[in-house]
């Protein structure tokens, strides 16, 4: 596997991200988002946001618009509920991933489901490949133990098993146990691959990454994994494309 010697690698450590504190809404933002600004941190090729949103019972964000965005939504504990304009009302899970594709336009809103206990979901952003499109929503329930010490594909763009994306991006997950090693081959070489570590604490090259920590990597076919203690990654491989704001 690639050795990370030529790779050009952009490494985001946990205490670096961007915060926001409303109160009902904590959240630590790994890119640009709302009044977060670094001109450093603004994308990783398409991938555009990263939130790490913690929502208190029964609160949560008001209806709002969207365009021209892939929107993948992965709870970690708790219960999110979502409703748009297309007539979709859903419950979303720990274990459930939800994308939606914005599209020409559309608006929703997403409420802590419980009246009392706390909602952690990652909020992540795509850019598209292909602008207006029509409006889309999808919400698939995968089994943990499709990704213990191996990888599960939640989004692509050519798996039927996989939730649909409208870019030339994958979205991976896996379970490690201490001493685990996986190895990830892109989908593209000319793709970046941009790791995040939900929990415990991983080895990617020679960099030792912790809870929350993230490596944004291009410029590989592939890299290896290994897992210092029981750990959870997700990997999101995206076109490294140039974005102008």
């Amino acid at each position: 596997m690639e050795t990370l010697n030529k790779a050009n690698i952009i490494r985001h450590d946990a205490d670096t991200r961007g915060v926001a504190n409303f109160g009902w809404l904590f959240s630590k933002h790994t890119f640009s988002f709302g009044r977060y600004y670094n001109p450093e941190r603004v994308h990783f090729g398409a991938l555009r946001v990263l939130n790490d949103d913690i929502v208190q019972g029964g609160m949560g964000f008001g209806t709002h618009p969207h365009d021209n965005m892939e929107i993948v939504s992965i709870p970690l504990t708790g219960d999110l509920e979502h409703k748009d304009s297309t007539g979709n009302t859903e419950v979303i899970k720990s274990g459930d991933v939800q994308i939606m594709s914005a599209g020409y336009g559309l608006t929703h809103s997403e409420y802590n489901h419980s009246k009392s206990d706390l909602v952690n979901f990652l909020q992540i952003w795509v850019l598209p490949k292909k602008r207006d499109i029509e409006p889309r929503y999808q919400q698939i329930t995968f089994d943990p133990a499709d990704r213990k010490n191996k990888l599960q594909t939640v989004v692509a763009p050519d798996d039927d098993k996989a939730l649909w994306i409208n870019q030339d991006a994958w979205f991976t997950l896996t379970d490690l146990d201490k001493d685990a090693t996986i190895d990830y081959k892109l989908h593209n070489a000319e793709n970046g691959v941009y790791a995040f570590i939900i929990d415990g604490g991983v080895t990617i090259g020679t960099e030792s990454l912790k809870k929350r920590d993230a490596l944004g990597i291009s410029n590989v076919e592939s890299l290896s994994i290994t897992a210092n203690q029981d750990s959870q990654v997700l990997l999101i491989e995206v076109p490294m494309i140039e974005v102008g704001f």
